[in-house]
């Protein structure tokens, strides 16, 4: 493990929060002619979102650019050393969930960690992806995929990955953030009123 340095711990925090913090679901909403999604649907500007409201292209499009925006600043910070990685892949997350674009108000960061995942190690990234794959066809609840995922995240990071015990804590970090911005989602489910995958919200 490398000696970590404050000036680099910001500017690779920074880096990856510009590059999470680009809302490609609101601008793909746009461009699909479906105005504001924040105002349709379960107000959220990811990808299970767009897919109620604009369908199958525009929802993959929109996942795979999230997606790439949490790799981007994990594959530029993999020219340092695996924290500075980390700490990029963290800061993807902070700025897909809480965008200055947007007044702070952003999505949920699955997509983007999920690619921040792949970049910081391929192994870790797929198994968490293949998780979410098989929760989300069993249950056809995406929130519940997410959730499952996501937990197992700094797990896999640490027996799989082997990374340092500071990857996996920053890691761990993030999945956290992402299972607090999924409150709203977690009350639904044990309520039995979680719109499923396709599917509009009861509520």
């Amino acid at each position: 493990m490398c000696e970590l340095e404050i000036f680099f711990v910001f500017i690779y925090l920074l880096v990856g929060y510009l590059s999470g913090s680009i809302p490609f679901g609101l601008i793909f909403g746009k461009m699909a002619g479906h105005g504001d999604i924040r105002t349709q649907g379960s107000g959220n500007i990811g990808a299970t979102n767009m897919l109620r409201i604009a369908g199958k292209k525009w929802a993959l499009l929109t996942l795979l650019a999230d997606a790439s925006k949490g790799a981007a600043p994990v594959i530029v910070a993999s020219y340092a050393c695996s924290p500075y990685v980390a700490i990029a892949l963290l800061g993807a997350v902070l700025g897909h969930m809480f965008p200055i674009w947007l007044k702070f108000k952003g999505g949920k960061g699955v997509a983007t960690m999920l690619g921040g995942l792949l970049a910081l190690n391929p192994a870790v990234g797929g198994f968490v992806c293949a998780i979410w794959l098989a929760t989300a066809f069993m249950f056809r609840y995406s929130s519940l995929a997410a959730l499952v995922a996501i937990f197992f995240a700094p797990i896999l990071t640490f027996f799989v990955g082997k990374e340092d015990l500071f990857v996996v804590v920053i890691v761990f970090m993030a999945a956290f953030l992402v299972w607090l911005k999924h409150h709203e989602n977690i009350s639904r489910l044990i309520r039995g009123e979680e719109a499923k995958i396709g599917k509009s919200s009861k509520t």
